[in-house]
């Protein structure tokens, strides 16, 4: 088995993936477990959770055990990342990934479904990290990996509480970093993919009456996997997933009268497809 654990103490390295049943979480859940890594699987579905377990094992983990928990229920996250600590007296590596999508501007999104996608996406994230953080403090060393996403350092129309959700999650990853500066073995990092091919398009709460897809160019969840992977042993701070996203954000950042009226447009054509659209679609496929 190789080696990966570089704090106090024998075995391989403990890690923790929060929303590992489907996309980035399922993906980096199997990466982390290539290494030889003990794998905590977290999420609301448990029977998505065993195949990934069994997808891990396969994989060469140490170990892998699944834990039923909903990052909207603090006392779940922490009974969570409590049993995880316990399994191997620490906890060296927590990503997470957990997130929901809806679409539709502000005014369109129902309220129920603008709540569930910042609660879950943003105060999701600041669950995870109160319960994490003071593990990893107390061990005075560990990665804490924040999912992101591309849209946390743009604007686009159509997508206002994920938009606002993802912002949130980088605003809370720069502030742990800052918090937690007085411990160099304690680190933060933020990862913002751009489109990635997952099911979270497909269980969208959709309020704008559409059909969606990730706008181009898309990655594959295993490319943001290995992306994660690399910046927890590099000890990254903030990592995009391509270059595409750098040239975005210059563009957003430098000519935002640009961007305004001609990339959200465009964004918004390319990330919608209309129910008739789609239907005709379907019918040629079938």
């Amino acid at each position: 088995m190789t080696e990966h654990h570089h704090s106090t103490g024998e075995g391989a390295t403990v890690s923790l993936v929060v929303g590992a049943s489907s996309g980035i979480g399922r993906a980096t859940a199997i990466a982390l477990a290539a290494r030889g890594d003990h794998v905590g699987l977290l999420a609301r579905r448990v029977d998505a959770l065993e195949d990934v377990a069994r997808e891990c094992r396969a994989a060469g983990a140490a170990s892998a055990w699944v834990t039923s928990c909903d990052v909207d229920e603090d006392d779940e996250v922490a009974a969570a990342v409590a049993e995880g600590r316990g399994r191997h007296g620490r906890l060296d590596v927590v990503v997470h990934c957990a997130g929901i999508v809806t679409y539709g501007r502000v005014e369109e999104a129902d309220a129920e479904d603008a709540r569930r996608v910042v609660h879950t996406n943003l105060l999701g994230a600041m669950t995870v990290a109160r319960h994490v953080v003071p593990v990893l403090r107390e061990q005075r060393r560990g990665t804490l990996v924040l999912v992101g996403s591309l849209l946390g350092h743009v604007a686009v129309p159509g997508m206002t509480p994920y938009v606002v959700s993802k912002w949130g999650v980088r605003a809370l990853a720069r502030q742990l970093h800052i918090e937690n500066i007085d411990l160099p073995d304690v680190h933060v990092v933020h990862v913002a993919p751009g489109s990635v091919d997952t099911e979270i398009y497909d269980e969208a709460l959709d309020d704008a009456g559409a059909v969606n897809t990730p706008p181009p160019p898309v990655l594959p969840p295993e490319s943001v996997a290995r992306t994660i992977v690399r910046a927890i042993e590099q000890h990254r701070r903030s990592v995009q997933t391509s270059l595409v996203n750098q040239a975005l954000i210059a563009a957003f950042t430098a000519v935002p009268w640009a961007w305004d009226r001609l990339v959200g447009p465009v964004f918004e054509r390319v990330s919608h497809r209309s129910t008739e659209t789609a239907d005709r679609e379907a019918r040629r496929a079938g």
